[in-house]
């Protein structure tokens, strides 16, 4: 039996529309971690999820899962698409459900937004960005907008724009240097001085 992999990545799909763009950046991004054999992406689509709305069930066991696979992850990535010059109430709806404290209290989060208008996920990012702030997230700098998102892949979801492509790829390998060059080094290093070994 291998080694369990050390860093679990969560990447929410913020979008539950078929056939959304939202998934297909979403699957760049969990294909670029995939070649890491240290780290494990777990996506959450909440298509398949009844998540309540705020202050229905609170209790909800759809949403305690939400908060331990959450709670569970070393870093986070946020997609979403620009709905009327804003991040999507799908993932609005998310983070409501990760509970108070946030489940993403402390936790890198790497931000991506997709949009059909020329100037991209701009003002959605920003909006999310205050959001993750507000909840205790630390938004990792540089989040990478998709503009003419409609064009930025085929009928199969494959993309055709190579340049586009490795920015979005970029978010996982971005939040990974983050983790191992800012994080993990200050967490080892700590445990080496409790265990008295330094």
């Amino acid at each position: 039996m291998g080694e369990p992999k050390r860093l679990k990545i969560v990447i929410v799909v913020g979008s539950v529309r078929p056939g959304n763009y939202t998934s297909r950046a979403v699957a760049l991004v969990a294909d670029e971690l995939g070649k890491d054999p240290d780290v494990a992406a777990d996506i959450i689509d909440p298509a398949g999820l009844e998540l309540p709305p705020p202050g229905v069930n609170p209790e909800s066991s759809v949403a305690r899962d939400l908060q331990e696979r959450v709670q569970a992850a070393s870093g986070v990535v946020l997609a979403t698409p620009e709905y009327h010059g804003s991040f999507s109430s799908v993932m609005k709806l998310v983070i409501e459900n990760l509970g108070f404290p946030s489940a993403l209290r402390g936790k890198p989060v790497a931000l991506l937004g997709v949009a059909a208008g020329s100037i991209g996920a701009i003002k959605s990012l920003e909006q999310l960005r205050g959001v993750c702030a507000h909840v205790g997230a630390i938004a990792l700098p540089l989040p990478v907008s998709v503009a003419n998102v409609q064009k930025a892949f085929d009928a199969d979801g494959n993309p055709t724009d190579p340049a586009v492509e490795k920015r979005v790829r970029g978010v996982g390998t971005g939040l990974l240097d983050y983790l191992r060059n800012s994080v993990c080094p200050r967490i080892q290093l700590e445990q080496l001085l409790r265990e008295g070994t330094v």
